[in-house]
Order: structure tokens, then C-alpha cells, then sequence
């Protein structure tokens, strides 16, 4: 118990040294204000101050409740117009003056430092327990400090961490109830439902897979419908503007702009892609020697949808990097990955001072265009690299970290038996929840495994 507690706090304090860094490195703004092109030269732009004036929160306008001009409507989905809306009523005074901007910009960014702390000892008790240590790369991960004020990406991050922990634990309703909100504050928590589903049907617990489903199901309705009577135009906006907006920030489809296509033509060919990765995704999951872990599915299947969409905005990084701890807990690769990541960051960052600043800025050469494409290729690179090491992983289970913790802990798959054909024992899935010391009920051959298609609730 004390050694649990130690941890703890050191855990803590690595994080609030990461919220530290990450208030220094937005300080000229916080000082300066945040102004075109001078926040993207100093690398501190954040939308909580660019909405906070825009978005009507500083006339004391609710997201999604007040009527508002078309310009002013939140772009995002309700849970996220709920928080900024909450805490844009907490802010003295009235108008939208520095002081009023930075007290705003001030609360947000102390909710995500709040929602970080959180993610972290989800995290640390999320793996094997003697990697519990593994949380210090999300305390400490340099995609966090730099991108954490960017949005409010940190609150889905928790609540997606936070589900699949509650799932790790067998409270499948729970898992689903947070998945649901996680999805009304970004849409991609809803992804972990996928795993979810791969390895129920895999072992054969359709119970709790019906379980997950429907809470998630209702408790987004249960946030979701009461704007959708109320101001569906605006509830809409988020969904017409994911469908038809053109591809940006970042995305592998800049390199395809020569393409007739437009933003609607362009998110057809994306998601299509992306179906196309999660089916393969399920085939690992069914076919691999060993049910794999639920967070190298979801590290997956987060991956591909990152690498496919038309947009790729540099705080996407957070969604990402404790599912990589947890898939895939290897400092060594975490880091150059991460070092990938911040050299995207920074270039990113160049991009749009050049183009905010109307070219003045690093005008005459193009080595902030270089920099931007082999930013966009490092981060595309090393989250393949990533990938293609979680799926090694999934096909020789003995060399997964975590599963080798478990394994040394007592706690494993399961003896085969003879007649059984599961694959040797391996240690166990430290989120298996509901699945775990189950035995396969749903296989497909051609990765170890044999035929085998029993239903059971």
C-alpha cells in the first residue's frame, strides 16, 4: 500500500511539472494576448481564446441554447459547447478585453491540466502493476505539454481512458455510459466500441457487449437529444461541417488536392479507407494466436483513423499517446515518436505564421514549406512504425511487455487443453474485464488460429 501510494504521488508531481512546462510554453501569449500572426509565431495558439470572443461566450451567450448569428455557432459537439459555455459564466465583467480572455483562457486550461492528472493514474492502473511506472511517459509526454491549451481534446481523453478502465474492471454499463459522453465531447471514444466488440464476439460474451452498446447509446442520446429539439441547426453544425470541410492541418490527402474532389467527396474516400483498416483491424483481433489486449485495438484503430482523416490538428497527438502507453510501453520507440511529433508541432506552427502573417513571414524561400511536409511525413512514419510494432505484439504475444508483467505476476490466459487449439499461455490482459480467463468462442484461421463460430450470450 505504501509503495502504491508513493507512486501516486509521484505520478502527481510529474504531472504538475508537465502543467508547469505547459503554461510556459503558452506564456507570451498569456502575456501578449493572442493576435495573428504573433500566436502562431510564439507557438501558443489556443481556440479557448479565439472562441471565447467568437463564439458569442463573451457576450454572455450559451452554446446550443442562445439563438446566435451563423458565424458564432460551436463548431464542436455538445459536450465540449457545454464546458466552454459553464465556464465562460464563471469569468467577471463583461466584454471581451485581455483580462476577460485570459481569466477564461485560465480555467480552461487548469480543467485540462485536471483532466491530465486523471489520465495519468488511469493510466498507471490501466497496465500490469509492476509497470504501473509506464504513466510517467503520459505525465511527462511532450505531444501533452505543448498541445494540451490547443483545445479541449483532454476532456474525451479522459473520459475514453476512464471507460476503458471501468471496462478493465467488468462494469460494462459504466464503460458504456462514459464511452457515450466521451463521443459527445470528440468523436473518437466511440472507436473503443469497436474493440470492445472484436473481442467479445472473439470470446464469445455478447451480454457484455449489449451492455456497452446501450448504455453508450443512451447516455448520448441522453445529452444529445435535448439540443437536438432545441437547436438542431446549431447540434447539426458540428456533423455538416466534419462532412464538407476540406482537407487541412496536416492530412495525407494534402498530398492528393490534385484529385476532383471536393470536402464531401474527399470524407467519402477517407472513410471509406478507414472501414477498409478496421475490418482488417477485426481480422487480427479474430485470427491472431491470442486474444489481443483491447487497448492495442484501440491504439489501432485510433491510428488509422488519425492517418486517413482530412484533418490532422496538432493536439490529435493527445488521443493517442495513452493508448501507446498502454499497447505499447517501449521508452525508447515512445520517444522518437514523440520527438516525431514535435517537430510536426513546430512546423506546423511556422506553416500558419507564414500564411496568418500573409507571407511576410519566412517570405522568400521555402524552407517552412519543407519543413511542414517532412513534419507531416515524420508523424505519419513513426505512427505506422508504431502500428506495425503493437501488431507484432498481437502475432507473438510473448514479447508484449504488459502480457510478460502479467505473466510474471501469476496472472494468464490459461493452460490449453489438447482438444481446446487455443495458443499456449501467455499472460493475461490486465483490461480483459468480462473476457477474462474466457475461452475463444469466435476464430478465423490464417494467424494461429483455427475455424470456430460458437455463439453464446
Amino acid at each position: 500500500m505504501k509503495t502504491r501510494s508513493k507512486l501516486l504521488w509521484v505520478l502527481l508531481a510529474a504531472t504538475a511539472l508537465g502543467a508547469a512546462l505547459s503554461l510556459l510554453a503558452v506564456h507570451w501569449c498569456r502575456i501578449n494576448g493572442w493576435s495573428d500572426p504573433d500566436q502562431h509565431i510564439h507557438m501558443c495558439y489556443s481556440d479557448f481564446s479565439l472562441l471565447f470572443t467568437q463564439r458569442g461566450l463573451s457576450d454572455g451567450l450559451f452554446p446550443f441554447v442562445h439563438d446566435v448569428a451563423d458565424d458564432q455557432v460551436m463548431e464542436y459537439p455538445v459536450l465540449i459547447a457545454v464546458v466552454a459555455g459553464v465556464l465562460a459564466l464563471l469569468v467577471p465583467g463583461e466584454g471581451a478585453g485581455h483580462e476577460r480572455v485570459l481569466f477564461f483562457y485560465d480555467l480552461n486550461h487548469m480543467a485540462v491540466v485536471l483532466c491530465w492528472m486523471a489520465v495519468v493514474i488511469i493510466t498507471a492502473f490501466s497496465t500490469a502493476a509492476s509497470r504501473r511506472r509506464d504513466a510517467l511517459m503520459v505525465a511527462l509526454a511532450p505531444g501533452i505539454i505543448l498541445t494540451l491549451s490547443v483545445n479541449w481534446d483532454m476532456w474525451a481523453v479522459f473520459l475514453g481512458g476512464f471507460a476503458l478502465l471501468l471496462w478493465g474492471r467488468g462494469h460494462s454499463v459504466w464503460a458504456g455510459i462514459l464511452l457515450g459522453l466521451g463521443a459527445a465531447m470528440k468523436l473518437y471514444p466511440l472507436f473503443f466500441l469497436g474493440a470492445i466488440l472484436v473481442l467479445c464476439l472473439r470470446a464469445g460474451r455478447l451480454r457484455s457487449l449489449a451492455a456497452v452498446l446501450c448504455a453508450g447509446i443512451g447516455s448520448w442520446l441522453a445529452v444529445n437529444v435535448p439540443f437536438m429539439i432545441t437547436q438542431f441547426d446549431q447540434w447539426a453544425t458540428f456533423y455538416r461541417f466534419s462532412s464538407e470541410r476540406e482537407v487541412s492541418f496536416s492530412s495525407m490527402w494534402l498530398a492528393f488536392s490534385w484529385l476532383p474532389l471536393d470536402g464531401a467527396g474527399f470524407s467519402v474516400l477517407s472513410n471509406g479507407l478507414f472501414l477498409v483498416c478496421c475490418l482488417g483491424i477485426a481480422y487480427l483481433g479474430w485470427a491472431a494466436p491470442v486474444r489481443p489486449r483491447v487497448a492495442q485495438l484501440c491504439f489501432l484503430i485510433v491510428a488509422s483513423f488519425i492517418l486517413l482523416g482530412k484533418v490532422y490538428s496538432p493536439q490529435f497527438v493527445m488521443w493517442l499517446i495513452p493508448l501507446a502507453v498502454l499497447a505499447y510501453p517501449r521508452l525508447k520507440v515512445l520517444v522518437i515518436w514523440q520527438a516525431a511529433e514535435v517537430f510536426h508541432w513546430a512546423a506546423v506552427w511556422m506553416m500558419s505564421a507564414k500564411i496568418t502573417s500573409g507571407g511576410s513571414f519566412g517570405g522568400g524561400h521555402s524552407l517552412i514549406e519543407t519543413a511542414y511536409g517532412l513534419g507531416i511525413a515524420a508523424h505519419m512514419i513513426t505512427v505506422i512504425w508504431l502500428m506495425v510494432l503493437v501488431v507484432g505484439d498481437i502475432l507473438h504475444p510473448h514479447r508484449d511487455a504488459v502480457r510478460q508483467a502479467e505473466a510474471a505476476e501469476g496472472r494468464t490466459v490459461g493452460e490449453p487443453s489438447p482438444e481446446s487449439g487455443d495458443a499456449p499461455s501467455v499472460g493475461e490482459d490486465p483490461l480483459a474485464g468480462t473476457l477474462r480467463g474466457r475461452r475463444d468462442a469466435f476464430t478465423l484461421p490464417g494467424l494461429g488460429q483455427k475455424t470456430q463460430v460458437t455463439l453464446r450470450w
